[in-house]
């Protein structure tokens, strides 16, 4: 029995491993044979009170010396030396995962997790913290908080990070196909569809997408505001962002009303307790992936604008999309819109209905790039138009992660950048705002019909809490039904 592939998840289900090792194996060398995969399935259960049972022998000895403990109680008998589970999890949590097993794991979680960044974080510390034991409470909040510090998608970046550090780079990898392969194969599909559904016969079905996107962006807007937007100076830097995006909606305005959020939070804000941080990612070499990043960022739209390959337009839009959103899900909207709609790749109807039925699908709410990227007058268009938007909103992420890891925690301990980061975050929902009020109701609420269904939809969303992939489908058939 291979320990690597099997130990965690049995553990969980509440089976222990042993090991069969000569009499003379001391405590210190049992970290190495789990890392090697030399341990073998014994008949050791876990023991009611949450302790793991061991065959009491020589071979055993040193290492229930090293735990300073030898209980008995509840599920003890004559010849079992128990040994408190949190000692034997550390030992467990030692080796690395297999990045198949990797990849497993986080595709049953691209296939179930519905609900938005804020719910994929809850499956994540259900999956990995309470079930498999992969991360502590404290690693697992500290990587959360990592990754709502960096644009891009948070959900996904923690998804990365978790399988960087139980595999590696493949492991990595492997964690973020398998969550995004299953909404991004379904947003390609929709794509596909699409031209059938813009038929006569369709036009409701469509309407009623884009009512489900007026509740989901409000429902969004409501809840990042109540926290990111708490007291009255941010809740003031949030309305004044969104006052100047609605009367200068530019894409490159999106980037100066960042700047100037975290400017003002710099200066106008108090900032909040830094929370303790771990030591992952210690022993990266932060600055080459920040270095590529910086110069992707600034060299990408020179190259499309010497080159003027469609190809490299394409890229350089979804790349500055994945590198200037701060807080993921719904905020990434506003950029894309611009960058899309805004330059007449795509019509406003189009990019709204993929937008809504993003919501019906489980997995990060990014893979909305491969709909764009295959349905936009751009590019190769299709299945390599999709791919190619996919990869490219993503790759920001795959760079600033291992990037910023090594210096987090000297970062999360300076004022000034918390104090910028609560800017930035109230910026952010400004330009949510923006963007709910054009495109999403301008051009989803053209009547009072539209609208009775809008409140309706908000309504079961907010405070019924109706999954949002059911109320896509409910809007959709009741926009079939009435607004044909």
């Amino acid at each position: 029995m291979d320990f690597r592939r099997r130990g965690r998840d049995d553990l969980a289900a509440g089976v222990a491993y042993g090991t069969r090792l000569p009499l003379n194996t001391g405590a210190g060398n049992l970290p190495g044979l789990a890392a090697a995969g030399r341990i073998d399935l014994a008949s050791f259960v876990r023991t009611p009170f949450g302790c793991c049972a061991f065959p009491q022998s020589d071979a055993f000895r040193p290492f229930v010396s090293s735990c300073s403990s030898r209980l008995r109680g509840p599920g003890w008998k004559p010849g079992l030396v128990l040994v408190p589970d949190p000692a034997y999890r550390a030992l467990l949590m030692k080796h690395d995962e297999t990045w198949t097993h990797v990849l497993t794991v986080f595709l049953r979680l691209g296939c179930t997790s519905f609900g938005g960044p804020v719910a994929h974080l809850g499956y994540f510390h259900e999956e990995f913290v309470r079930r498999r034991q992969w991360l502590d409470e404290t690693t697992y909040a500290d990587l959360v908080a990592l990754c709502q510090f960096l644009p891009g998608p948070a959900s996904s970046q923690v998804a990365y990070a978790i399988g960087l550090r139980q595999a590696g780079w493949r492991g990595g990898a492997a964690a973020w196909v398998g969550f995004t392969l299953p909404s991004a194969v379904l947003m390609l599909a929709f794509a596909f569809g699409f031209a059938a559904m813009g038929g006569p016969g369709f036009g409701g079905w469509l309407a009623g997408l884009k009512i489900a996107a007026v509740a989901v962006v409000a429902n969004a807007l409501w809840s990042m505001a109540e926290k990111l937007c708490p007291d009255v100076r941010r809740a003031t830097i949030g309305l004044l962002s969104a006052g100047v995006m609605i009367l200068l909606p530019l894409a490159w305005m999106q980037v100066v009303v960042i700047a100037l959020g975290a400017l003002a939070g710099r200066f106008l804000l108090a900032p909040d307790a830094a929370a303790g941080v771990s030591a992952a990612g210690a022993r990266l070499r932060g600055w080459p992936w920040l270095l590529l990043f910086v110069g992707l960022l600034a060299g990408l739209p020179v190259l499309a604008w010497l080159t003027t390959d469609p190809v490299v337009r394409v890229f350089e839009t979804f790349y500055r999309a994945g590198s200037l959103v701060f807080g993921g899900g719904h905020v990434v909207l506003p950029l894309l819109e611009s960058s899309t709609v805004g330059r007449e790749w795509l019509a406003r109807d189009a990019f709204l209905a993929g937008y809504g039925a993003a919501q019906a699908v489980p997995g990060p709410l990014f893979t909305f790039a491969a709909y764009l990227g295959a349905v936009i007058g751009i590019g190769p268009g299709g299945i390599i138009g999709g791919l190619l938007a996919l990869v490219a909103i993503y790759v920001p992420s795959w760079l600033l992660l291992p990037g910023a890891l090594p210096y987090w925690s000297r970062l999360r301990s300076l004022p000034a950048a918390r104090s910028a980061l609560m800017g930035t975050n109230a910026a952010v929902v400004g330009l949510l705002a923006a963007a709910f009020y054009d495109p999403v109701l301008t051009a989803g609420i053209t009547d009072s019909l539209r609208l009775v269904m809008a409140l309706l939809a908000f309504g079961a969303l907010r405070f019924l809490k109706l999954p949002p992939w059911l109320l896509v489908i409910l809007c959709a058939a009741a926009g079939g039904l009435l607004l044909t």
